[in-house]
């Protein structure tokens, strides 16, 4: 008798998807019910009284849900990103950005969600991303293509970076040589792109990617929790994900996902202000 056929990874990250879905479309639920499009905060006391306790309900038992679907898989919480910022330790994580643009749900805007990203040896496999408003839920698995609510997802087609809608998340922080590069690389893409877009959170530009309706996304020093969904998905949907010296991304690199026609135009802009 011949022995069980061992199935592909593929094969087995697709069959965590539904489950992996569910646990994000109940966070949306939960934080869905916290939403007013009518919520305009004024201080900060306004917004961290409303985000601690919105974070804190949708966050429970979500670290217990995903354990139960991949027990072998390491969760990635803020501490442990902030100790691997040059890339993630050999094995599987789960990565979760649990109210992704929360900044965004305070203000009564409609660009939030939730994330939930597979990573194995530095590489996402699985994600997902569901956005409430609209009830809109983005798949992804390697090797399976991307998906908006089970429509396949196609990176754009142009070939002219003079005609490309570009994108980019950056507030810099408290870093100034980080912000002065941000502002070069703007005022570098503004001289050579159509549209030059700053916008947060980092997954939603992401999404725009591999849905083709933007032409490339850059980010410095991105966090895994914030991009790693978005760049599957875009990588899925046929774009290119490189660092800024042209080699495939990894986490804890400055991150490019462009369309396959204009990202070598992208790159030689970016790397130029380096």
């Amino acid at each position: 008798m011949s022995a069980p056929a061992v199935p592909s990874a593929l094969t087995d990250d697709s069959a965590m998807l539904p489950a992996v879905v569910e646990v994000a479309e109940r966070i949306g639920a939960r934080v869905l019910a916290r939403y007013s499009p009518d919520a305009r905060p004024v201080t900060r006391e306004d917004i961290m009284s409303r985000f601690g306790p919105m974070e804190e309900e949708a966050a429970e038992g979500v670290q217990a849900a995903l354990a139960a679907i991949r027990p072998q898989a390491t969760w990635l919480g803020e501490d442990e990103e902030e100790q691997h910022q040059g890339g993630l330790p050999a094995g599987e994580w789960w990565v979760s950005d649990i109210v992704e643009g929360a900044i965004n749900h305070l203000h009564g805007l409609t660009e939030w969600g939730t994330t939930i990203t597979l990573v194995r040896d530095n590489e996402p496999v699985l994600g997902v991303v569901h956005q409430p408003i609209g009830n809109v839920t983005y798949t992804a698995v390697r090797g399976g293509g991307a998906f908006r609510s089970g429509t396949r997802l196609q990176a754009s087609a142009k070939t002219d970076l003079k005609m490309a809608m570009m994108t980019t998340s950056q507030d810099g922080g408290e870093d100034q040589a980080q912000r002065r590069h941000m502002a070069k690389a703007f005022a570098a893409m503004l001289g050579n792109a159509l549209l030059v877009r700053s916008t947060i959170p980092t997954t939603f530009p992401l999404l725009g990617v591999a849905a083709g309706q933007y032409d490339a996304y850059w980010q410095f020093q991105p966090e895994m929790s914030g991009v790693g969904a978005g760049v599957l998905l875009a990588t899925e949907a046929g774009a290119i994900a490189t660092d800024l010296y042209g080699r495939p991304w990894r986490p804890g690199a400055d991150l490019l996902v462009a369309a396959p026609g204009v990202h070598a135009a992208a790159l030689n802009v970016l790397s130029s202000t380096t």
